[in-house]
């Protein structure tokens, strides 16, 4: 693998030996697996997959292959933990430390072979290395462990992480936190077998020179944040460990049953043809694209209902009874050539019935299929241009959806860009850039189907320095509603911002949607949550400015919508101006899954991301039901004096810090001056002496 000489003397290295180096250094060879195993794992998955790499990296039988059989370099490192304080950066360095030890060095080249083979994608007839299957070992039954969380800047660190390939992240962490020089990093990358060492090291370079506000970005790797041996640990769905509790007891029940009649004198399954169309004549029936039902163009003026059982079948290929066999068939039994993807809780089984037809035609390079349910949006998608390519089959949940959550699908992505298909009652449609609130509106042009022009997709893009969302003005006027022209019209003379120009039209305000990575976009909202409403006030849209960039946490987790509220005003001390405090809460289709988040917005001339002072998972805070948050910050006025800034929602009587720092305050808002770097620990007391926790 490897075309270069070792640094390291020659000669056998005993298991014992490799063993003590793995236990002594076992927190850093673990931080180092998880900084390089691909984001996309999540981050439960990550600590469990960095821990099982790290366990099963020692050599094999009672003695290793000699010490020097790859080029593994003997760099110098520095004590601790994780390295000596300061940039990790930095030229010159030359401290001592684990580096020099051969079963250290031989230790942490196998743990980043095995990070680097688990980043890379199975090939269809390629043998899959250990590394790409998930851990048999270690296993956590009834728990989520993930590190502890870290502020904005580690947030802003994850994320730039994330757009690097493995061997990046890679040199990122070996330069960061094992202090190797950039020939060294090549070299251990090359044994490793990464390829293109070279471009992963100036990737590397380019991300540690950029500063994270007045953080040094490899400084920030020290922070718990990528600490996967410091964590956290929190339920999972225990409804849906219920659930699949019984379907498992009931599953068990039937292949009983159906054991018992097979074995019956005559006994036989109910067709011994097709598998596709071999489990019953219902699912023959369903599989059937004769069957397929079909809803009228005009049906859902006239409907009780507005959401997705309403829209009728459209598109060029809707009459297509060969690509519609192909869909229903893949969604029935998805072969190896079908790549298949479900937000979460959402069934990838086959349909029960014969679906709805959404939409059937051609999307840039592919044809696409929309079934609907009842449950789920199924989207089918295979090469226009034919032959044996990879077929994809998407699904999402969309039970209890109303107009507003069914306005549009995603029908198509590529090359960073997105299309919707709109739903029958949308008069107009427009982009808005998130991050330029003042900013006009872009007409969106849709053909006769109700299918956009592409507009740049925020999931896709590498970084924040846009955010274009689709806004949507819905409308209940008859045919003519559905008159793309018209809306278009409207957005071009400067109307589709404006709520009261809409109504005039016989429709409502415009409803922003974002793509958030599924088949449904994530409606955005403002106001508080008993009564959240559309973003349309000029001080909605510069909060959600500021909120944007924010938005990438709460990808590919079946977001419904989200809502971003100011629960509390502060006046800054010394006259630093007003800070706002915001909560914005994620709401799945599922019920349960809720991703919080408390940001606080200090005075800023560029709009500036909030920070994000606190987050939550399956919290009722700043929901419908539990309004009550309380969240604070370490903050730095502009003579250079620390405090601890807090702020709850007006139920609030007081509020108290202790631990680090200690004070209290009337009311919901509380400052107090402290050091840098303190640790405090906040709560507050209702009217009624009910104690309320920070958010966390």
């Amino acid at each position: 693998m490897s075309g270069a000489a070792p640094l390291t003397a020659p000669g056998a290295l005993g298991v014992e030996q490799a063993e003590a180096a793995l236990v002594e250094h076992y927190t850093r060879l673990v931080r180092l697996a998880y900084l390089v195993l691909p984001p996309s794992l999540g981050r439960n998955r990550r600590v469990l997959t960095a821990h099982a790499l790290v366990q099963r990296s020692l050599p094999r039988g009672r003695t290793a292959a000699p010490s020097g059989r790859s080029a593994i370099p003997a760099q110098n490192h520095a004590e601790g933990p994780v390295g000596a304080e300061g940039s990790a950066w930095a030229a010159g360095r030359t401290p001592t430390g684990p580096g020099r030890n051969p079963g250290y060095v031989y230790v942490r080249e196998r743990v980043l072979r095995q990070a680097l083979d688990a980043g890379r994608p199975l090939r269809r007839l390629a043998r899959p290395t250990r590394a790409q299957l998930p851990p048999l070992l270690p296993r956590v039954w009834g728990l989520r462990l993930f590190p502890r969380s870290g502020g904005a800047d580690e947030l802003a660190l994850d994320q730039r992480l994330s757009v690097l390939s493995g061997p990046a992240r890679a040199a990122f962490a070996l330069r960061g936190l094992e202090l190797l020089t950039d020939e060294e990093v090549c070299r251990l990358l090359h044994a490793a077998g990464a390829e293109d060492t070279e471009s992963a090291l100036t990737d590397a370079t380019e991300a540690a020179e950029q500063r994270i506000g007045t953080a040094d970005p490899v400084e920030l790797l020290r922070s718990p944040e990528f600490d996967p041996c410091s964590l956290q640990a929190r339920p999972t769905d225990l409804m849906r460990r219920r659930q699949y509790g019984r379907a498992a007891l009931a599953a068990g029940a039937a292949l009983l049953l159906c054991g018992t009649l097979l074995g019956l004198p005559g006994g036989r399954g109910p067709d011994d043809g097709d598998p596709a169309y071999g489990r019953g004549a219902a699912l023959a029936a369903a599989l059937d694209p004769a069957r397929v039902r079909r809803i009228a163009p005009a049906a859902w003026q006239t409907s009780a209902r507005t959401d997705f059982s309403v829209w009728p079948a459209r598109g060029p290929l809707a009459k297509d009874r060969a690509l519609l066999r192909r869909a229903l068939k893949a969604w029935a039994a998805p072969g190896a050539s079908v790549q298949v993807s479900a937000t979460p809780a959402t069934p990838s089984g086959p349909p029960m019935g014969s679906p709805q037809l959404l939409y059937a035609g051609k999307v840039d390079a592919a044809r696409v299929v929309l079934f609907h349910d009842g449950l789920r949006v199924v989207r089918y998608a295979e090469p226009a241009a034919g032959g044996q390519g990879l077929a994809a089959l998407d699904f999402a949940r969309v039970d209890s959806a109303d107009a507003a959550a069914s306005g549009a699908l995603v029908v198509g992505r590529s090359d960073g860009n997105v299309r919707y298909l709109t739903a029958p009652w949308v008069r107009g449609t427009s982009v808005r850039d998130l991050l330029d609130p003042s900013g006009p509106v872009r007409p969106l042009r849709r053909d006769a189907d109700g299918v956009t022009d592409p507009m740049a997709s925020p999931a896709m893009a590498p970084d924040c320095r846009s955010w274009e969302t689709l806004s949507v003005r819905d409308g209940s006027a008859g045919p003519g509603g559905d008159d793309a022209a018209s809306g278009e019209a409207d957005a071009a003379n400067g109307e589709a911002g404006d709520a009261s120009a809409a109504e005039a039209a016989g429709g409502t305000a415009d409803r922003l949607l974002t793509d958030l990575g599924e088949l449904t976009p994530a409606r955005l909202t403002s106001g508080p949550p008993s009564a959240p409403g559309d973003v349309s006030a000029p001080a909605d849209r510069a909060a959600w400015a500021r909120t944007a960039c924010l938005l990438p946490a709460m990808r590919s987790h079946g977001v419904r919508s989200v809502n971003s509220w100011p629960y509390a005003r502060q006046a800054l001390p010394e006259s630093n101006g007003t800070a706002t405090w915001f909560c914005t809460r994620a709401e799945t289709w599922r019920g349960p899954g809720s991703r919080v988040l408390a940001q606080f917005q200090a005075p800023s001339e560029n709009a500036a991301p909030g920070a994000v002072a606190a987050r939550a998972e399956n919290s009722p805070a700043c929901g419908g039901r539990e309004s009550q948050v309380l969240a604070g910050v370490l903050w730095k006025s502009r003579g250079g004096q620390w405090y601890v800034l807090a702020a709850g929602s007006g139920r609030l009587e007081s509020v108290e810090v202790s631990g680090g720092v200690r004070g209290s305050a009337r009311g919901n808002l509380l400052a107090v001056r402290a050091k840098e770097g303190a640790r405090a620990e906040l709560y507050g007391r209702t009217p009624d002496g009910t104690r309320v926790d920070s958010l966390r």
